[in-house]
């Protein structure tokens, strides 16, 4: 038995902090409805990368395994009705509507809960649904900028240079999911539902606890480096560097052990503590200046042979072809009705008892409606009469 089986959520949820939490519960085996309008979500249309597929690009496969979809016009009246019937048979309702949407839509929580008394309503925005910045965009981009952390790295002087994936998006994600078992697990002790309010903003500030309170607490500020270093708050040498032939990371290196490996007695003069911070870019400097000498593997082997913490600097071809990755077994593959055969990255934990699988592939647009509208009691020509009229799409799905 699943963790989550007979708990039902509606996603109502867009882009990916949304639709990732949602498919989290999803693999824990929660049914999760994906009610989308009936031309789609529009990441369905939005190719990341390019990676535009037949009918479903890749963005959109990446997010929704495991969920059943209901397309459906909010719209309408009768598109309104059908969702309040349907949240009547729910536990959880997650949207990341923009401010003020949801009350308009009619499904807000104060409007739901008189419907479900016990439901656990999930509410992801930007910045938080009131205050002065409620209204700006809440873009992965835009909160990596505000949240601090990119004065952390880099150079004095240079530009920025922001996480290479969406960072504030999954740690949404994850407080989301994080927020829906908690009420959950409150509401199966005291049988109360209550509203769960997430935002991107706080969530990229929790991601740097300790970092922040070094700031706050220590008095330490932010200090970017000359040379390689990758954050502000950690000793030298830390960060990627060049080598002959690529790159390796090296991390926590003690400066006399590398005197020894490399060959360099002028290493030998610093004491990883005392120096680590305040001769942070001489020490990075020499270790750079080594390293260019000499290949990744080299340097893997005769780094990591004396107990030097360090690795490889992978592209996502090397990570695929990792054997701790493929032993893991860190991706899943599915077949999709449209896409054909479908790897993606698979589930950060594991459960012993009850193990997440992949049951459904990330649906057709409208692929469920007539599933879950049978569901709810309507019968085949009051639910072809709704097609027709443009209420809900039915996707015919081979």
């Amino acid at each position: 038995m699943k963790v989550l089986e007979g708990i039902r959520v509606l996603d109502l949820s867009i882009a990916m902090s949304g639709p990732f939490a949602a498919m989290k519960l999803a693999d824990l085996g929660a049914d999760v409805i994906k009610v989308e309008p009936t031309t789609g979500e529009w990441q369905r249309h939005a190719a990341a990368g390019g990676a535009r597929g037949n009918e479903v690009n890749a963005s959109f496969l990446s997010l929704n395994r495991n969920k059943r979809s209901l397309s459906i016009d909010l719209k309408s009246e009768e598109g309104k009705r059908l969702l309040r019937e349907l949240v009547a048979t729910a536990d959880v309702f997650l949207q990341n509507y923009r401010p003020g949407v949801a009350q308009r839509l009619g499904v807000d929580y104060e409007t739901l809960r008189t419907i479900k008394p016990d439901l656990v309503y999930v509410s992801v925005s930007g910045y938080g649904e009131s205050g002065p910045y409620a209204e700006r965009p809440g873009q992965d981009l835009l909160l990596q900028a505000m949240s601090g952390a990119l004065f952390s790295a880099g150079e004095p002087g240079a530009a920025p240079s922001a996480a290479p994936y969406f960072l504030v998006d999954a740690f949404a994600a994850y407080s989301a999911c994080e927020g829906a078992l908690a009420a959950l697990f409150h509401r199966l002790r005291t049988g109360q539902g209550q509203l769960v309010e997430v935002n991107m903003l706080d969530a990229i500030i929790a991601a740097q606890m300790q970092e922040i309170t070094v700031r706050t607490v220590g008095g330490v500020h932010q200090s970017r480096s000359e040379h390689v270093h990758a954050h502000s708050y950690i000793r030298a040498p830390y960060g990627i560097y060049p080598t002959r032939d690529g790159y390796v990371a090296l991390s926590f290196a003690e400066p006399a052990t590398l005197a020894e490996l490399m060959g360099d007695p002028r290493l030998a003069d610093y004491e990883a503590e005392r120096d680590g911070f305040a001769a942070r870019d001489e020490i990075s400097a020499l270790v750079g200046e080594n390293l260019r000498g000499g290949t990744t593997s080299h340097w893997l082997e005769t780094l990591g042979r004396a107990g030097v913490w360090c690795g490889p600097v992978y592209d996502y071809d090397q990570l695929m072809a990792d054997p701790q990755v493929a032993h893991n077994g860190s991706f899943v593959t599915y077949e999709h009705p449209t896409e054909g055969t479908v790897t993606t990255p698979g589930f950060p934990f594991r459960l012993a008892a009850s193990p997440q699988t992949v049951e459904r592939p990330a649906p057709v647009n409208g692929q469920h409606t007539r599933q879950v509208l049978s569901e709810l009691g309507l019968a085949e020509d009051a639910i072809d009469r709704l097609a027709k009229d443009g209420v809900v799409f039915c996707a015919s799905v081979g």
